[in-house]
């Protein structure tokens, strides 16, 4: 008979969780003189950042200016990004786009220069990309970097559990410390079943956005809002969560998961249609003079009006006017995903309807990364950094995670190291095995149902109010859960996401107005004076 190894206690220079963009750059820019540990929940792989499909926004054609970048981000954040973090993130896109090509991504070119397509609320081509799968390229290559790197120690299968902070643990500050610091993390090990313990002076949480509180996403499973939740519970302030990005044009097929018909296909002319049974006709120029060049907020609540007014299912994304050589060069993933669905987008347009798809809000950060506790930093999608404002401009997601990956780990770097601190193991002694796994899952379901219901792209206060109780009874069931059984990813990720839930509600309850992606029945003008809306611990 073989006895279970006891949990493992590990400590490092710097822990990252999460292993998309930001959280692999991040891990770059340290390994030469740290020691660099990445925690993944799943597989390396397995993060939002492989399915970005447009690119990357950056200053780069002739007689485009970061002015007009900047100016194009503020208008899409409709008066609410800050302009300090907007100009720096601006700024430093060239930067981030260099240090990808010189790792060897292989973005588009043409006539030897990089191909540059424009998405909507831009005014001019800055989108450098790798056909219509930038992110699972960037990925591919940084993978392969970060795997051949001495200094990075890689953890996959390990989910979060929570932050070790000075006052969770009740230890005083020594002189000179801080009142409050982040000491380290707990991590489940799926292999082992087991709650390990990770020390370290400096930790960054990568962990992405919170799609999966929705019940349409584009999102992958992985999406579930942990380092959102880890830090408010931590004692760190949450900005902006009412603003949850809907994309406007997810596939609609019963077997197309969380399927992404990109940005760039309206970029490259695609137009918006209604079904053929409501005249095939287009809409969006009733709706915007932009039209299909609309920041996302603008048409995904077209879209949303014109499937409740008529009824419809979907609308159409029609792109079959474009010959069939531009579709393979430009979008040669989206035509043969759609082919193998049987719709060749050459020749009939593509079923489409909304769904959640960004996280603009977040944990409130600095430009340098930095949290309101001490040690700890946050970056990607899981910030709230000012650039985003009420709206994400397509495309400048993955620069942000570059932009701020670098600046972190800069300061990180300028920070003396000291000896990491010695923490107690997880302590499991009182809990057991659940014996009604159920309950997670009708939990998890009821709680994207109802989010998708009554926090979506048009909001009311009565709905608020239903949602928000809604998620006092379900955070009652899981707090019982989690103090008396055994930790599983599934039962962290719904007790992250009923957090999550609870901050975005909470968020939008405190915005009396429309503005960007957070749009009120009740509150349907838009405020004077754009503020953030900033939730502070208790």
């Amino acid at each position: 008979m073989t006895s279970t190894p006891p949990p493992a206690q590990h400590a490092f220079d710097v822990l990252i969780v999460g292993s998309g963009l930001a959280g692999l750059s991040a891990a770059l820019h340290l390994a030469p003189t740290h020691r660099v540990a990445v925690l993944t929940k799943r597989g390396m792989r397995d993060g939002s950042s492989a399915w970005a499909q447009g690119g990357i926004a950056a200053v780069l054609a002739a007689g485009d200016t970061f002015d007009a970048h900047v100016q194009d981000t503020l208008v899409a954040g409709a008066g609410l990004s800050d302009p300090a973090a907007t100009r720096f993130v601006v700024e430093h896109s060239p930067q981030s786009v260099d240090w990808l090509r010189a790792l060897g991504v292989p973005f588009s070119e043409e006539d030897g220069h990089l191909h540059l397509t424009r998405e909507g609320g831009h005014s001019a081509r800055r989108i450098v990309h790798v056909t219509d799968a930038t992110g699972a390229a960037v990925q591919k290559t940084l993978i392969q970097h970060v795997r051949s790197t001495p200094n990075i120690t890689l953890f996959e299968n390990h989910t979060l559990v929570d932050l070790i902070t000075r006052s969770k643990l009740g230890v005083s500050a020594a002189h000179g410390q801080v009142a409050n610091q982040c000491l380290g993390l707990y991590a489940l090990d799926e292999s082992t079943d087991q709650v390990h313990t990770f020390s370290a002076p400096h930790t960054i949480l990568a962990t992405g956005g919170a799609g999966k509180v929705y019940l349409y996403t584009t999102n992958p499973d992985t999406a579930t809002g942990d380092g959102i939740a880890a830090a408010w519970r931590a004692g760190c302030r949450v900005t902006n969560m009412e603003f949850i990005q809907f994309h406007p044009t997810c596939l609609y097929h019963p077997h197309a998961k969380s399927f992404l018909i990109s940005e760039a296909v309206r970029g490259e002319g695609g137009r918006l249609l209604l079904p053929a049974s409501a005249g095939g006709t287009r809409f969006m120029p009733q709706h915007d003079a932009r039209a299909e060049l609309a920041p996302r907020d603008v048409v995904a609540r077209a879209i949303d009006f014109e499937m409740k007014k008529g009824g419809f299912d979907c609308v159409y994304l029609d792109i079959s006017h474009q010959p069939l050589a531009f579709i393979l060069e430009h979008f040669p993933n989206i035509y043969a995903r759609c082919l193998e669905l049987g719709i060749d987008i050459s020749k009939q347009p593509i079923p489409v309807v909304p769904a959640a798809h960004y996280t603009c809000g977040g944990i409130h950060t600095d430009l340098a990364g930095r949290t309101d506790l001490d040690g700890l930093h946050a970056i990607g999608e899981a910030t709230y950094t000012g650039l985003h404002g009420a709206n994400r401009l397509a495309s400048n997601s993955l620069v942000e995670c570059m932009v701020f990956a670098r600046s972190a780990a800069t300061d990180i770097l300028a920070t003396p190291l000291p000896v990491p601190a010695a923490l107690p193991a997880w302590d499991d002694s009182r809990v057991t095995d659940a014996d009604e796994a159920v309950v997670i899952s009708h939990n998890w379901d009821e709680l994207r149902r109802f989010m998708w219901d009554y926090v979506g792209i048009v909001r009311t206060n009565k709905r608020l109010e239903r949602a928000a109780h809604r998620i006092a009874l379900l955070q009652g069931e899981i707090h019982e859960f989690y103090a008396h059984f055994h930790v599983t990813r599934d039962l962290l990720e719904l007790r992250n996401l009923v957090q999550v839930a609870e901050l975005i509600v909470r968020s939008a309850q405190a915005r009396h107005e429309s503005r960007g992606l957070h749009f009120s029945r009740d509150y349907p003008a838009m405020a004077e004076q754009a503020l953030p809306t900033v939730l502070k611990p208790d």
